[in-house]
């Protein structure tokens, strides 16, 4: 298939699984395609030529697109700069201590215990994982995803200082996320290779202050661009090329590329494009990075479920994502609770907040997509299954039951 072919193709499936979840099953949309992606996918697996048309469909798609990629290195980017774009300032401002602490330190103590509960527990259940892996498979499912975030808590009741800390921690603890698997793959890699604190230190300022330079520097240059005229098409023509410019450079310069668009597009989103306070244009680009954000979220979710089909699940790998899931709604909790206690003065977080917290920390498809790209070892398929168990639970059960925990905890009293 041709890029146009497969570009077609995909978008013909979520237009219609898009429509199936809209005319009849109703669900919250990216639960819905995400839900039918699966049984389609799991019909080609089990029908296997009953169902050619799907079944070819589905199979070309796999084959073609390279998920890992196609998420890290094109979707990611639009869909991160479209949630900073329409991302509250003055919130972040208010619950900024909560959402660095819990995206740094949080995830760092998370990755840390899940992977020594991990590391105990995996051989209990006939499988066994070194300690350099269990912390590989912690780095990449311990930071929440923005885009999931996003997605689901757009009907979500939550008060908003609770949805400020839970959006604004998912877009910023890409940083440390990647910056820990990334050291902890080359230490699997390379395990004679000597570990230095010195060196994890100069890759985290490198990853984590240099994106964050590169999306406050291309950002300003895009806004001032934008500021100087007052023509919506070129407006939007920058803001795309901003995105997909700091994709570029972020990836030739080895800085984080997720926190770089975060940056650009809290500095555009922060400030009116339009000289003019009557021009629409300000409403108008936010308007359309909302229907780009909303297209490429279906997108993004019809791949997940459809990654069934290449990713093999047995009893092992199901019991290894089960174990996970308990893990890693313990980890998270703790992750939240240690750092509450530590800074009680200063975070004034409720142990009701906790909770909500701890069950609405989503997990999307970027821990798939990390996973996916975990080099061929006896230990990638584990890691890959049990993470896509991790990931459909945490949408699934997790993004379908967030506001009811939100209500009986809470009800009309603000967290």
């Amino acid at each position: 298939m041709n890029v146009f072919a497969i570009i077609t193709a995909l978008t013909a499936v979520s237009a219609l699984f898009s429509y199936i979840n809209a005319r009849w099953i109703r669900l919250p949309g990216v639960i819905g395609v995400m839900l039918l992606s699966m049984i389609t996918a799991v019909l080609t697996l089990v029908a296997g030529k009953s169902f050619p048309i799907i079944t070819n469909i589905v199979h070309d798609l796999d084959r073609e697109i390279d998920f890992s990629k196609a998420l890290l290195d094109v979707l990611l980017g639009f869909l991160l700069f479209a949630s900073a774009l329409h991302f509250d300032i003055n919130r972040l401002r208010e619950g900024l201590r909560s959402v660095l602490t819990i995206s740094t330190v949080g995830v760092i103590i998370s990755t840390l215990l899940f992977a020594g509960m991990m590391f105990e527990l995996a051989p209990l259940m006939g499988v066994s994982l070194p300690m350099i892996y269990c912390l590989l498979f912690g780095a990449l499912v311990s930071p929440t995803d923005a885009v999931a975030v996003a997605a689901l808590l757009k009907k979500s009741k939550m008060p908003a200082r609770l949805e400020t800390i839970i959006s604004g921690e998912s877009l910023f603890n890409d940083g440390i996320g990647l910056v820990l698997f990334v050291t902890f793959l080359e230490l699997a890699q390379t395990p004679d290779k000597s570990f230095h604190l010195q060196e994890v230190a100069l890759l985290f300022a490198t990853e984590v202050f240099g994106g964050l330079i590169l999306g406050a520097v291309t950002g300003w240059i895009a806004y001032r661009l934008m500021r100087s005229i007052d023509d919506f098409q070129t407006v939007v023509l920058l803001s795309l090329t901003l995105v997909m410019s700091i994709s570029a450079i972020g990836s030739a310069l080895h800085v984080s590329v997720p926190l770089a668009v975060v940056a650009a597009g809290l500095l555009v989103g922060s400030h009116p494009v339009s000289k003019d306070p009557d021009s629409p244009i300000n409403d108008y680009l936010g308007r359309i990075w909302k229907v780009l954000d909303d297209l490429l979220n279906t997108v993004l979710f019809v791949l997940i479920g459809l990654q069934l089909v290449s990713i093999k699940i047995n009893n092992s790998y199901l019991l290894i994502g089960a174990i996970g899931i308990v893990i890693l709604l313990l980890a998270r909790a703790l992750s939240i609770i240690l750092p509450v206690m530590l800074l009680k003065r200063t975070l004034h977080l409720r142990y009701n907040s906790i909770t909500i917290l701890t069950w609405g920390g989503l997990r999307g498809g970027i821990s798939v997509a990390l996973a996916l790209s975990l080099p061929e070892s006896p230990y990638r398929p584990i890691i890959l299954g049990g993470s896509f168990v991790i990931v459909v639970f945490s949408v699934m059960v997790q993004g379908l039951t967030l506001n009811k925990l939100v209500n009986r905890l809470l009800g009309s009293n603000p967290a």
